[in-house]
């Protein structure tokens, strides 16, 4: 069994640009499923991976954002879509963690609570901190480029495209 360990904002959710870079959304009245995800999500699960999401979530630790509505919004996308897990790294850059990407510690607690192999698992995300993380942790990856005024993935990803729908289209081909 393996994963697709998935970025939450920008590849689930709507994320907000402002100068041509990614914000997560402040309010669970501003969570926005993405069009294609949910039928993403299921094609996953019916190829037989666990549905990951992988998130940082740093405004929490810099006192922007209260942790009672981010998990209300998990509450509500794992109500409204087919996901067995999702993992939050809380910390800023400058708390050193082992979880927050692009080091691999969520893909790590993940392989490791949910018994599946790294190799044979998907790192899907908008950004160069999710594909990195990917590679870190040994995983292939796939890059939905948004297009963002931001650095590009340092290693090439196994695949790039648009959405969600796409990357899992992508890696229903790759088995």
């Amino acid at each position: 069994m393996a994963p697709t360990f998935d970025d939450r904002d920008g590849v689930i959710c709507r994320a907000f640009i402002r100068d041509g870079k990614p914000y997560p959304p402040r309010t669970l009245q501003e969570l926005e499923i993405l069009p294609g995800v949910k039928e993403a999500l299921r094609l996953a699960g019916e190829l037989g991976f666990v549905r990951i999401i992988t998130t940082n979530q740093p405004d929490v630790a810099r006192g922007t954002l209260d942790k009672k509505i981010v998990d209300d919004m998990h509450a509500l996308l794992c109500a409204q879509l087919e996901i067995d897990d999702v993992l939050v790294c809380w910390h800023d850059d400058a708390d050193n963690c082992a979880c927050r990407k692009p080091k691999p510690g969520l893909l790590f607690d993940g392989a490791a609570r949910h018994g599946v192999d790294l190799a044979r698992s998907y790192m899907v995300g908008d950004r160069w901190r999710d594909t990195e993380s990917g590679v870190r942790a040994g995983c292939r990856t796939v890059w939905i480029d948004c297009h963002y005024n931001e650095k590009q993935p340092p290693t090439p990803p196994d695949h790039r495209c648009h959405s969600l729908a796409e990357a899992v289209a992508w890696i229903r081909e790759q088995r």
